[in-house]
Protein backbone atom coordinates (compact mmCIF):
# COMPACT_ATOMS: atom_id res chain seq x y z
CA UNK A 1 0.00 0.00 0.00
CA UNK A 2 1.53 3.66 -0.65
CA UNK A 3 2.29 5.82 2.05
CA UNK A 4 2.36 8.77 0.03
CA UNK A 5 -0.71 10.34 -1.94
CA UNK A 6 1.37 11.17 -5.39
CA UNK A 7 2.41 7.28 -4.82
CA UNK A 8 -1.36 6.19 -4.34
CA UNK A 9 -1.81 8.59 -7.77
CA UNK A 10 0.77 6.48 -9.67
CA UNK A 11 -0.69 3.33 -8.61
CA UNK A 12 -4.01 4.48 -10.10
CA UNK A 13 -3.11 5.60 -12.81
CA UNK A 14 -0.70 2.22 -13.18
CA UNK A 15 -4.02 0.01 -13.10
CA UNK A 16 -5.92 2.61 -15.40
CA UNK A 17 -3.29 2.05 -17.76
CA UNK A 18 -3.06 -1.73 -17.59
CA UNK A 19 -6.74 -2.23 -18.27
CA UNK A 20 -6.47 -0.20 -20.86
CA UNK A 21 -3.58 -2.14 -22.48
CA UNK A 22 -5.66 -5.42 -21.98
CA UNK A 23 -8.30 -4.02 -23.58
CA UNK A 24 -6.51 -3.28 -26.77
CA UNK A 25 -4.11 -7.03 -26.79
CA UNK A 26 -7.66 -8.14 -26.36
CA UNK A 27 -9.22 -6.66 -29.48
CA UNK A 28 -6.12 -7.50 -31.15
CA UNK A 29 -6.19 -10.93 -30.40
CA UNK A 30 -9.90 -10.80 -31.38
CA UNK A 31 -9.24 -9.49 -35.00
CA UNK A 32 -6.40 -11.88 -35.31
CA UNK A 33 -8.04 -14.74 -34.54
CA UNK A 34 -11.55 -13.60 -36.89
CA UNK A 35 -8.84 -13.21 -39.45
CA UNK A 36 -7.03 -16.36 -39.60
CA UNK A 37 -10.60 -18.34 -38.64
CA UNK A 38 -12.16 -16.64 -42.15
CA UNK A 39 -9.37 -17.68 -44.20
CA UNK A 40 -10.15 -21.09 -43.01
CA UNK A 41 -13.45 -21.42 -44.08
CA UNK A 42 -12.74 -19.58 -47.34
CA UNK A 43 -15.29 -16.91 -46.61
CA UNK A 44 -15.96 -14.34 -49.37
CA UNK A 45 -15.07 -11.45 -46.19
CA UNK A 46 -11.72 -12.46 -45.71
CA UNK A 47 -9.79 -9.74 -46.57
CA UNK A 48 -12.41 -7.29 -44.97
CA UNK A 49 -11.19 -9.06 -41.89
CA UNK A 50 -7.82 -8.88 -42.59
CA UNK A 51 -8.05 -5.21 -43.26
CA UNK A 52 -9.91 -4.88 -39.97
CA UNK A 53 -6.97 -6.88 -38.32
CA UNK A 54 -4.39 -4.80 -39.43
CA UNK A 55 -6.12 -1.64 -38.49
CA UNK A 56 -5.97 -2.89 -35.16
CA UNK A 57 -2.43 -3.80 -34.86
CA UNK A 58 -1.77 -0.37 -36.33
CA UNK A 59 -3.63 0.70 -33.31
CA UNK A 60 -2.16 -0.94 -30.83
CA UNK A 61 1.92 -0.33 -32.31
CA UNK A 62 0.91 3.77 -32.71
CA UNK A 63 -0.42 3.53 -28.84
CA UNK A 64 2.78 1.52 -27.36
CA UNK A 65 0.75 -1.20 -26.29
CA UNK A 66 3.36 -3.90 -29.07
CA UNK A 67 6.10 -2.84 -30.48
CA UNK A 68 6.52 -1.86 -34.39
CA UNK A 69 8.25 -4.62 -35.15
CA UNK A 70 5.78 -7.18 -33.21
CA UNK A 71 2.62 -5.55 -35.45
CA UNK A 72 4.91 -5.83 -38.95
CA UNK A 73 5.53 -8.89 -38.12
CA UNK A 74 2.21 -10.08 -37.47
CA UNK A 75 0.60 -8.12 -40.48
CA UNK A 76 3.68 -10.30 -42.89
CA UNK A 77 2.19 -13.50 -41.53
CA UNK A 78 -1.28 -12.43 -41.85
CA UNK A 79 -0.73 -11.14 -45.23
CA UNK A 80 1.28 -14.17 -46.57
CA UNK A 81 -1.67 -16.61 -45.01
CA UNK A 82 -4.30 -14.42 -46.49
CA UNK A 83 -2.18 -14.50 -50.36
CA UNK A 84 -2.03 -18.37 -49.71
CA UNK A 85 -5.77 -18.79 -49.73
CA UNK A 86 -6.32 -16.60 -52.78
CA UNK A 87 -4.02 -18.63 -54.85
CA UNK A 88 -5.75 -22.05 -53.84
Amino acid sequence: MPNKPAAAKALRQTRKHAAQNRQVLADVEVALKQAYKTMATQAKDASAKVQTAVKTLDRAAQKGVIKQNNAARKKSRLMKALHATVKK
